[in-house]
């Protein structure tokens, strides 16, 4: 990237140069969900501005490249592609002064004492750190991207065909899937400037709207309609599940956002069975009465004794 091309990152993200890996994943799958090309069919814009969420996502989620921008600010991908950055360059974000260098093997020398490596400058062959020793190659760039499901395909599991520059894979996509899972794709990543091993690519999902379902933390929960009378005086009502419609079992005096759990109804498990299903009632009032039903309210109105509200008029500050 051209220094001219510097793009500011933790701006694009909405986030502070000092947030946290984990406020930097909220700050991403908040930005994918919204500007995703799925959620906005049509919208360049949009889709110009997801490739910029997961552009900032991949370099300040990686703790060594986020390590590379915050010192060599603009220049922080000449140096991740194995340049030195420009003469007369000054001091720069982390306090390199690059007119120190008299060639590019002395500043490399430099750069790669200060990440924890040793650098051998006779015929340019260059040694990083590495958990298990040092090895004489860059390490290879893992990729982040993310995929939008529908809820059936996250359920059941699907197949996805994705093209990676002049690349098509087909990815497979095991059932049960949630929001802001990952999935591991070895050796489909970005390729080492010096080694060209490629990195793994990791996809995080995300799962489009549905118009009942919804996930509450790690819960499958619906929102079930119910009428006053059913309230009153129990019903048996019939609602989705993933596998299709069951019936439930409403007793009489139900309340409004009263929550039921349906075992074994939810979604599915990445080791096998299925979670709960939790279903809420919502107590809806008809708005067009027909006059028997107006007469018959009006009745109630005027014989009942129950007052919901009695507590109420011993409430004092």
């Amino acid at each position: 990237m051209p220094a001219t091309d510097y793009k500011d990152y933790y701006a694009i993200l909405d986030v502070d140069k000092k947030a946290t890996p984990e406020q930097i994943k909220r700050a991403y799958r908040k930005l994918a969900r919204k500007y995703h090309p799925d959620l906005n069919p049509g919208d360049k814009q949009a889709e110009a501005r997801f490739k910029e969420i997961n552009e900032a996502h991949e370099v300040l989620s990686d703790p060594e490249k986020r390590q590379k921008y915050d010192q060599f600010g603009q220049y922080w991908n000449q140096v991740q592609q194995g340049a030195a950055p420009p003469r007369g360059a000054g001091i720069g974000v982390g306090g390199f002064d690059f007119d120190q260098y008299s060639d590019f093997d002395s500043f490399i020398d430099d750069l790669l004492g200060r990440f924890g490596g040793a650098g051998r400058t006779r015929g340019r062959t260059y040694t990083y750190r590495t958990p298990t020793g040092f090895t004489d190659y860059a390490p290879a760039a893992d990729t982040e991207a993310a995929i939008a499901l529908s809820f059936s395909e996250a359920f059941h599991g699907t197949q996805k065909r994705l093209q990676l520059d002049d690349e098509t894979i087909n990815v497979r996509i095991p059932p049960g899937a949630k929001p802001g899972s990952r999935i591991r794709i070895k050796g489909k990543g970005r390729p080492s400037p010096f080694s060209q091993q490629r990195g793994d690519l990791y996809l995080t999902i995300e799962i489009l709207p549905h118009p009942f379902f919804r996930f509450e933390d790690e819960q499958l929960v619906g929102e079930v309609p119910i009428r006053p009378d059913e309230a009153v005086l129990g019903a048996q009502i019939e609602i989705p599940t993933p596998d299709g419609n069951v019936i439930l079992k409403v007793p009489p005096g139900v309340r409004s956002g009263q929550s039921f759990r349906l075992r074994g109804q939810g979604w599915r498990q990445p080791q096998g069975g299925r979670t709960d299903l939790i279903v809420k009632l919502q107590i809806v009032p008809p708005k067009n009465l027909d006059p028997i039903e107006r007469e018959a309210y009006e009745t109630i109105q005027a014989h009942t004794s129950f007052n919901p509200r009695a507590q109420l008029l011993e409430v004092k500050l």
